[in-house]
Parts: structure tokens; C-alpha cells; sequence
């Protein structure tokens, strides 16, 4: 059986760094913590688990810090988590499975990243991660913010789950670090030009998100999920900016890169639906319903895309189409995803006193 090393990079992480290290205890071989500052509990609580902790002092640049993580450890393989992750019951024995028969040959293995869930407990965004690596091919992390972790060679895509349970940090932190580098003159590589923009935008800077998402789009050389995920927030840039011809523009541009994705067919369906245009809204609508969503993607997936939101956009179409029939019956697929969704019923109570009308003025005029 192969041994694994967990390596992780943590700061003021008293409040879920025993949960993490909790759901790996009793998989893993070394735990490695590298603490970048931590003036609250976390040494402490760290302490319980591990005595490899290492100090490291703080750069402004993840991947350094990451690197350095990495460099700790002794084992065949590297897992790196951070300390809002976990595994979840049904995942810490996928892991072990996974840890029993894994093969030496294999350099990297992914993991499904579950970052929300519905109030079922459904998953509804995810993304896969190379999680799981070989310690002597000794890949590196790149990036200050919003690091990567560059592989290659023999990759297994596994079944194990790697759950995010969301903590607040400093909303201001990564922004500040780009605004830092920027001032210095540094060079932005294409994808620091997209995760400066996703800052922009997340702090409602929509003019100057949008100028950073062209000049990333404008390189030419992204990663082609990035790629697609930049048109998307572009559009929702030129939407706040009310320029709704740049809006559309985006949302097509989307289209060079891949096939139509569910999720910029339900945003040109919304924009056709805005525009009352309505059978226009229908066709992207059903088109959203109609792809198959690929579970090798490695980008991130929102499945209300393609499951209950175009279903209950199609009702809102068909509606005002009058075809109550039809809204009827895509309200009614809708309410398999969510059957408790507020909207949802309230559909479900007003088509059904709609149609409930027409078949009574239907009888009476038989009669």
C-alpha cells in the first residue's frame, strides 16, 4: 500500500482546522502543517494531531508558501487540503479504497471539489482538482493568488470527494496582493489577468473587471474553461454597466471555444426571455435540458443549469406564450430537482387553477 503525506498552508484557522484534520487522521501517514502567521489557536489545535508543524513567513505569494508545504513531506504521495475542506464519511472510505490499491505508475490523482449544495444536500457546484500527487515528480505550485498546482504524466480521474465548507477570510486579501503587484510593474500572466478580473468583479469594480477580462481574453493563451467563465462574468459585467449589445457579444463569444454550454444557453435564454422575445427563449431554454453535461470537465459545474433552472424558465416562457399545458409539464420536471421550491409551487397552484378554467369553459362549451 502506498503512503500519503498531508500537506497543507494554514493562518487563523482555529475554527475548522480540527475538522479537517479529523476527517484524514486515520488515512494518511504524516501530517505537515506549515502555519504562515497564525497569532489565534491553531498551533495548538494542530498540536493534537501532528508535531511536524513548520513556520513560514508570509510573502504575499501562495504558491511559495504552498512549495514549501511540499517540500516536507516523506511519503509516496502528496495530499493538500485547506483547512475549510473535508472529507465526508462516504468519501474518507472511497479514500482508503482508493489509498489500498492505488499503483506507484500513477502520478496524480483528481478529486471532485463540492463547493454548495441545495437544501437537499445535493451537490450543485463542483470542479475537480488534481488532489493527489506522486512526491518525486515533484510538481510545482504557480500563481501568488488563486495558485495552480501544474501536473502531467499518468492521471486518474477518481470517485473521492473533497468537500468545501465555507469560511469567511479577508474579502480584501487577494485583491490587495494583485493591486500590490500591479503598482510594482509586475507582469500578469493570462491567468493572473482572469483572477485580477474575478476580484474586480467580486468587488463591484465592473469597469475595470471588464477591461481585465478583454485583455485576458485578448492574449489568446487561457486555459479554455477560463476562457468560457470569463465570457460569462463579462456578461455580467456589461449587464451591470448596462450594455446589453456587449452583454449578447459576450455570451456568443462563448461559443468559440466549445459547444454551447447549459449554462450560456440559459443566460441568452434569460436575455431573449428579457427582451420578450419569447421563442427565442424557449429554443436556448430547451437547449440547456437537451446537453449532456461531461463529468470529466475539470472546470466548474453548476448543475441548476441544466436541471430544474431551464425547466422552470421553460414554464415561465410557455406561460406567457399561453400555452399553459406546456408550463405546466416543465414546471412539473422542474419541481423533481426542487419540490419544495417556493416559485415552483407557486407555479404548480396557478397552472393548475388555469387549467382547471379552461377545462370548465371546455365542458360548458360541449354542453
Amino acid at each position: 500500500m502506498v503512503t500519503i503525506s498531508l500537506c497543507m498552508i494554514v493562518k487563523n484557522e482555529e475554527t475548522t482546522i480540527g475538522r479537517c484534520l479529523e476527517s484524514v487522521k486515520n488515512i494518511v501517514d504524516e501530517i505537515n502543517i506549515v502555519d504562515t502567521g497564525s497569532t489565534d489557536q491553531t498551533k495548538k489545535i494542530v498540536s493534537k494531531y501532528t508535531d511536524r508543524i513548520f513556520d513560514f513567513e508570509w510573502v504575499d505569494d501562495f504558491s511559495k508558501a504552498r512549495n514549501y508545504s511540499f517540500q516536507q513531506a516523506t511519503k509516496d504521495f502528496i495530499l493538500w487540503l485547506d483547512a475549510d475542506d473535508v472529507f465526508l464519511a462516504p468519501d474518507q472510505e472511497k479514500l482508503k479504497i482508493l489509498k489500498k490499491n492505488l499503483d506507484l505508475s500513477i502520478d496524480s490523482v483528481t478529486m471532485d471539489y463540492h463547493l454548495s449544495f441545495d437544501e437537499y444536500g445535493n451537490v450543485t457546484t463542483s470542479l475537480k482538482r488534481n488532489r493527489l500527487v506522486k512526491r518525486t515528480k515533484q510538481f510545482k505550485w504557480i500563481g501568488a493568488v488563486h495558485e495552480y498546482l501544474e501536473v502531467g504524466g499518468n492521471i486518474l480521474n477518481s470517485d473521492v470527494a473533497v468537500t468545501h465548507k465555507r469560511h469567511r477570510h479577508d474579502a480584501n486579501r487577494n485583491l490587495l496582493i494583485y493591486e500590490k503587484q500591479l503598482a510594482d510593474g509586475v507582469e500578469f500572466s493570462p491567468r493572473d489577468l482572469y483572477y485580477f478580473a474575478n476580484e474586480l468583479k467580486d468587488h463591484l469594480m465592473y469597469e475595470r473587471a471588464k477591461d481585465f477580462y478583454e485583455r485576458f481574453l485578448s492574449t489568446e493563451k487561457g486555459w479554455i474553461e477560463d476562457n468560457i467563465a470569463a465570457c460569462g462574468k463579462l456578461a455580467d459585467c456589461y449587464a451591470e454597466l448596462g450594455e446589453c449589445k456587449n452583454q449578447l457579444n459576450a455570451i456568443l463569444r462563448s461559443f468559440q471555444y466549445d459547444h454551447p454550454r447549459p449554462e450560456f444557453c440559459c443566460r441568452l435564454g434569460y436575455y431573449f426571455l428579457q427582451q420578450r422575445a419569447l421563442n427565442a427563449a424557449v429554443f436556448w431554454y430547451r437547449l440547456a435540458t437537451q446537453i449532456e453535461v461531461s463529468k470529466d470537465n475539470l472546470g466548474f459545474q453548476n448543475l441548476s443549469f441544466s436541471t430544474w433552472l431551464p425547466h422552470l424558465q421553460l414554464c415561465v416562457c410557455y406561460d406567457q406564450l399561453g400555452q399553459h399545458e406546456k408550463a405546466y409539464k416543465h414546471n412539473e420536471k422542474a419541481r423533481r430537482y426542487h419540490p419544495n421550491h417556493s416559485s415552483i409551487l407557486h407555479n404548480k397552484k396557478y397552472l393548475e387553477s388555469v387549467l382547471q378554467k379552461k377545462e370548465e369553459e371546455a365542458v360548458k362549451t360541449r354542453e
